[in-house]
């Protein structure tokens, strides 16, 4: 548990550096939450409702200081078809079961699989959601939808973006961006789209609701794989972007923490007509490179942001969305790893494979769980495989010819069993062979089973079989699991 001098120092040990990166933070959320309630095909006061509740939650019970969470695309796209069926009131209280199952998997600590994840793959992930936040730009660039005046405006924006750090950082560069392109486009009375054209912007606060659903089992067996879905994708990018944040600030944090503060604010935000979210890289990305390092600029984020749509929504209508373009184009850049294409050359072919394949699926399915699922399978295929290469067995007869002795070195597991087989010369005449294991550990059923098979075929043909040097943990596997020493072994082993 953390200590509160601890805790307090993350809500106030950056002050205006977490006001003034709250804010980028709150404007450039307004378009990402109206567009994703648009995905899950719900009004966007859904998804502004659910960024405001889940950005302030997780500020106050997650374990992550300085990351943004809120409505995302990758939770939103897996509602999709329960809202179409059964409405937006199945989608609350999948929202609310979606975190409650993530407080479940928070109590047990299954944040520990994050260390499963290879660094390849972590890479891979990064670079696809760089490419999925530059691709989600382009209909705001498209030339049939949006005037000509839109293309310099973008490049203003970047211009800013990148220019004004080198005349003062006291105040982010996009929210100057904002300020400024939002200004220009106001004076010169240019007809640019604007956040306002986004959709309809809520001007009332939300309000506590239960769900208006029949409590029944049915309900639930209509709900829960799609509350599964969510908190596991939901959680599996909060980790992945808590990591990312991590390696930024050079500070750790606590996953098991995360994953109980993700799930009650998305338990609490079902309740207040909110769609589920999750850890937004983008968002976090601003957030960091503004300025943002405590629990205030999540905090802030959430509040500014109901403050912005409720309270100024008129104004902030007014926010030329090439502004947040410009903003978004600025987050893929800088969260895409340019380095991992010279590497590409340097790192071994099966980190490549791996990082290449995650980006391919991510890109192509737009699912991040899928992507992260082929990255791992391949990881650890790949790393089977280079585990198995290292294992050998070598062999030395007695001077009259009556005895072996074979000597297994390495991993002996289901990917070095095959050549386990083939070393043994099954047909040789031998009184005793000797199979010496102490240079080799026994990891699982199918290697036990290999074992069992060389032992009983050598006995089969008359010869003593002696197995000699196991270590404590590979005789306990083989206790539990092997056939050799029992009555009737050979006849099992014939009966297969």
């Amino acid at each position: 548990m953390i200590s509160i001098a601890a805790y307090r120092a993350q809500w106030f040990g950056n002050i205006r550096g977490d006001l003034l990166s709250g804010l980028v933070v709150a404007l450039a959320l307004i378009p990402e939450a109206i567009a994703f309630s648009i995905i899950a095909g719900v009004d966007p006061k859904v998804g502004l409702y659910a960024s405001f509740s889940i950005a302030v939650l997780t500020a106050i019970t997650g374990g992550r200081p300085g990351m943004i969470s809120a409505a995302t695309a990758a939770t939103a796209v897996l509602m999709v078809t329960l809202v179409r069926d059964y409405g937006l009131e199945y989608l609350l209280a999948a929202t609310v079961l979606a975190g409650l199952i993530q407080i479940g998997m928070g109590l047990l600590r299954l944040g520990f699989v994050m260390r499963y994840v290879s660094k390849s793959v972590m890479t891979g992930f990064v670079n696809a959601l760089a490419i999925l936040i530059f691709m989600a730009q382009l209909p705001e660039l498209d030339p049939r939808s949006v005037p000509w005046i839109t293309y310099p405006l973008v490049a203003a924006g970047l211009g800013i973006i990148y220019l004004f750090p080198l005349v003062t950082k006291a105040v982010p560069s996009p929210l100057v961006t904002i300020i400024v392109l939002t200004a220009l486009t106001l004076a010169l009375g240019l007809d640019v789209r604007t956040v306002g054209d986004m959709g309809a912007l809520p001007d009332t606060l939300p309000v506590f609701l239960i769900p208006d659903i029949p409590l029944t089992f049915q309900t639930l067996m209509i709900i829960l794989p799609y509350s599964v879905a969510v908190a596991v994708v939901g959680l599996l990018e909060s980790l992945m972007t808590q990591n990312i944040v991590d390696d930024l600030t050079d500070t750790k944090s606590s996953r098991s923490q995360e994953m109980i503060g993700q799930g009650i604010a998305n338990s609490a935000t079902g309740f207040i007509g909110g769609m589920a979210g999750c850890a937004m890289i983008g968002q976090s990305i601003i957030n960091v490179k503004s300025g943002g390092r405590g629990r205030l600029s999540s905090f802030v984020a959430g509040l500014f942001l109901l403050i912005l749509v409720v309270g100024l929504g008129d104004v902030v209508s007014l926010i030329p969305m090439a502004a947040l373009v410009a903003i978004m184009i600025m987050v893929s850049i800088g969260t895409f790893s340019w380095s991992s294409i010279k590497n590409l050359r340097e790192h071994p072919r099966s980190s490549s494979i791996v990082m290449i394949a995650t980006v391919v699926t991510v890109v192509y399915t737009h699912n991040l769980a899928i992507g992260v699922l082929v990255g791992v399978l391949l990881s650890g295929i790949f790393f089977a495989g280079k585990i198995a290469q290292l294992f050998r067995i070598t062999s030395v007869i007695s001077k009259d010819g009556r005895e072996r002795i074979y000597r297994v070195e390495g991993q002996l597991f289901y990917g070095s069993v095959e050549d386990f087989m083939n070393a043994f010369d099954f047909r040789e005449a031998l009184e005793k062979v000797v199979i010496d294991v102490s240079a080799a550990h026994i990891w699982d059923i199918s290697s036990v089973q290999a074992l069992d098979m060389a032992v009983l075929k050598f006995r089969r043909d008359g010869a003593e079989v002696e197995i000699r040097g196991m270590n404590a943990a590979s005789e306990t596997l083989v206790d539990k699991l092997a056939e050799h020493h029992k009555p009737g072994a050979i006849d099992k082993l014939m009966a297969h």
